[in-house]
Parts: structure tokens; C-alpha cells; sequence
């Protein structure tokens, strides 16, 4: 690697890195969007993948026009919760086709309840993305340039550092 390409990397300013990030907010633009066009707003459970998706657009921006240890962790935690908050989306679809399709058919039980239920009048897996998303987020903030640390200067407080050269 030469020498330009590791500086840039230090800043937080890898390419690939950036890239992803920048995918993710595509998809974060996506997702929101899609939600505002069904309306995904009836109760309070749905209107938590709105709110996550605000904050993890803005963080995802401060990521890329900062990297710094404040916004990668910023980003962490807003990928956090759209993992958490994609797992709950999932629970919460598959529930509420089970329900529907226990009233439509009473008879139903197992293995055709779950099936009826994963195909049901919600998209079980629908909030996945948002899950997936959040995975591809932390992902890319695996071993961040922004988080490494630098070496303590000689004479500030703490341990004395031990040395291990014999000669």
C-alpha cells in the first residue's frame, strides 16, 4: 500500500469503506421512503423504524463527512438499533399474521400456521432489511481508523512502559 493510500485510510477515508457507508444510506433512503408510501404510521411499533432510520441517516452522513471516534460510535449505535429494531419488526409482522390468520382459519396449527404466517397479509420479513442494514453498518466500522489509538506520549501519566529488547 503506498504511503498516500494508508494516510487516507487513517483519516477514515478508505474507499471501499466509504462506499459502503454510502450504500447504506441509499438503502436507508430506500427503506424510508417505502414506509412513508404505505403509510407504515397506524400505531406507535410502527412508526420506531422512522425515527431509527432519521437517526441513522444523519449519523451515517457525520460518518462520512467526519470519521472521527464520536460519529463512528454514533454510527455503532444507530446500526445497533436498526438490527434491534429489525428483529422487533419481524417479530412483531409474523405475530400479527399469526393473529389474523387464526381468525381466518381457527383450524390452522403448526407448521401451516407458520407458513400461512410467513406468507400472511404483512411482509414477515419485510424488517429484516432494516436489520441488514444495520449489520452491513457495523460491519463497516469493524476496526475503524477513527478508533485506533494512538500511542500514549512519553512522560504522560499512567504505567511506565515495560520494555522487552534483550540484547
Amino acid at each position: 500500500m503506498r504511503d498516500t493510500e494508508l494516510a487516507g485510510e487513517e483519516r477514515g477515508g478508505g474507499g471501499v469503506r466509504r462506499l459502503v457507508v454510502a450504500l447504506v444510506l441509499v438503502g436507508m433512503m430506500g427503506l424510508g421512503g417505502e414506509l412513508v408510501l404505505l403509510e407504515h404510521t397506524e400505531s406507535v411499533w410502527q412508526w420506531v423504524p422512522l425515527p431509527v432510520l432519521a437517526f441513522g441517516f444523519a449519523t451515517g452522513v457525520a460518518l462520512l463527512l467526519r470519521p472521527a471516534v464520536a460519529t463512528v460510535r454514533a454510527f455503532q449505535l444507530a446500526m445497533a438499533l436498526f438490527v434491534v429494531a429489525g428483529v422487533l419488526g419481524v417479530y412483531l409482522h409474523f405475530a400479527g399474521n399469526i393473529e389474523f390468520e387464526r381468525e381466518m382459519d381457527q383450524a390452522l396449527r403448526g407448521v401451516a400456521l407458520t407458513w400461512a404466517a410467513a406468507r400472511g397479509a404483512t411482509p414477515a420479513l419485510a424488517p429484516g432489511a432494516l436489520a441488514h442494514l444495520g449489520l452491513l453498518g457495523l460491519a463497516c466500522t469493524y476496526r475503524h481508523p477513527a478508533l485506533r489509538r494512538e500511542p500514549a506520549p512519553r512522560g504522560a501519566g499512567g504505567a511506565a512502559p515495560i520494555h522487552t529488547e534483550t540484547r
